[in-house]
């Protein structure tokens, strides 16, 4: 394989795919010496890849890097798990990207084709690591991939079916700039071929016009589904799929009724003390934020938002606040005070989830709305968006008591 070069590999980042990678080699390379280097190990994590005749570089960790550039000068070769497999793949590979909606998109599309189709594997950044679902795979596999600006930046491959969403400024801290981040999202159809398909929202149908392949704009449809609410370019997305492999109607519409939402996409937590919870931890630009906010209409009233600063620029939602009938503001730090500023509605400043959940109960009005819908990253309170999502539900529940 020609991702795989020398016989010493370095795994760099040892997270969730870092130890896929080292199954995988271990697996199909028993003479191969396998190491791991990963930020816990300190600061002189990157000072022995010239020791090394691959590195595998974990999504995490930036290709910009200096040590990484300097090794790939020095004739250094850098891969990643995700062109391992698509350098090992078979049947038919479907990529979807975006901003927001990724996972989304991936699980119903992945959910419709089951119903036609007896091997389809989600894989991908949504939790499944690509190398771990290669056994028994045949030319009748469909992989449907979710696939991160981190993973793509370096890619050497293109699915042959690649779904673009809307793409947004995020991720700020890691990329240079805004474009650097839409050239990574890019290369999901860089190397695409004739033969092959991009499935594209109206928003980047520029970047679609680059690809070589057949191009397929997402188009509104009749479906819907009452759990999906705010999902609609989702819904539309999968859909346009299952019409191109030519599923029926009446099949995307029982498909349709039997997907179970993923959790902290505008999740409904339930009902307590007559308030209506809805958790949408993942919501970590202010455009999905917005998006979370025209979802569930004039009934938020209470908006728990803030977290992470990551440089980016939060004056759409400052303006649409000012428009909207939400009455409360609790927020967190670091965005909190970016987002509060010049919004003049109640607002209140807290450290803690259990200090945002009991100011929600004591200032959301019965009958209406409280929204977690945080417009930032979670990493200086929480672990991640999963922990504050999860960390809100239990507070709920517990001083429902």
């Amino acid at each position: 394989m020609n991702e795989i070069r020398g016989k010493k590999i370095l795994i760099l980042g040892f997270g969730r795919e870092g130890q896929s990678v080292k199954r995988f080699l271990a697996a199909h390379y028993p003479n191969i010496i396998i190491n791991t280097a990963d930020q816990k190990d300190g600061k002189d994590y990157l000072k022995h890849l010239n020791e090394y005749d691959t590195v595998i570089r974990s999504p995490g960790i930036p290709s910009r890097l200096q040590e990484l550039v300097d090794y790939k000068k020095n004739s250094g070769w850098i891969t990643t798990a995700t062109n391992i497999f698509f350098s090992q793949r078979k049947g038919i590979t479907m990529g979807v990207t975006g901003t927001k909606g990724k996972s989304t998109t991936a699980s119903l599309t992945a959910h419709i084709l089951k119903q036609k189709f007896s091997d389809v594997r989600l894989v991908g950044n949504i939790g499944s690591p690509m190398l771990d679902h290669l056994d028994g795979v045949t030319n009748k596999t469909i992989f449907v991939i979710e696939l991160s600006s981190h993973q793509l930046e370096d890619i050497r491959y293109s699915p042959h079916i690649a779904i673009l969403l809307p793409i947004v400024p995020e991720h700020l801290d890691y990329y240079a700039s805004y474009d650097a981040y839409v050239r990574a999202k890019t290369n999901i159809i860089r190397f695409q071929t004739k033969k092959d398909v991009v499935i594209f929202h109206s928003t980047v149908k520029k970047i679609a016009e680059t690809s070589l392949g057949k191009e397929i704009p997402i188009v509104d449809s009749k479906f819907s589904a009452p759990t999906l609410r705010g999902n609609t370019t989702n819904i539309q997305a999968a859909v346009t799929v299952a019409k191109y492999f030519d599923i029926s109607g009446d099949t995307i519409k029982k498909s349709l009724g039997t997907f179970h939402p993923l959790p902290h996409r505008l999740e409904f937590v339930g009902e307590y003390k007559k308030i209506r919870f809805f958790n949408d931890s993942l919501a970590t630009i202010p455009e999905a934020t917005i998006h979370a906010l025209r979802a569930l209409g004039s009934d938020v009233e209470t908006l728990i938002a803030g977290g992470f600063d990551r440089g980016l620029d939060y004056t759409i939602l400052r303006d649409y606040l000012n428009k909207h009938p939400v009455k409360t503001l609790i927020l967190f730090p670091d965005t909190g005070e970016k987002i509060g500023r010049d919004v003049s509605i109640q607002k209140f400043f807290v450290r803690s989830m259990e200090e945002a959940v009991k100011l929600a109960y004591k200032h959301t009005p019965k009958n209406k709305i409280c929204l977690l819908s945080p417009a930032s990253a979670s990493f200086n309170l929480f672990k991640d968006y999963e922990d504050r999502g999860n960390q809100f539900k239990d507070w709920v529940r517990k001083l429902a008591r």
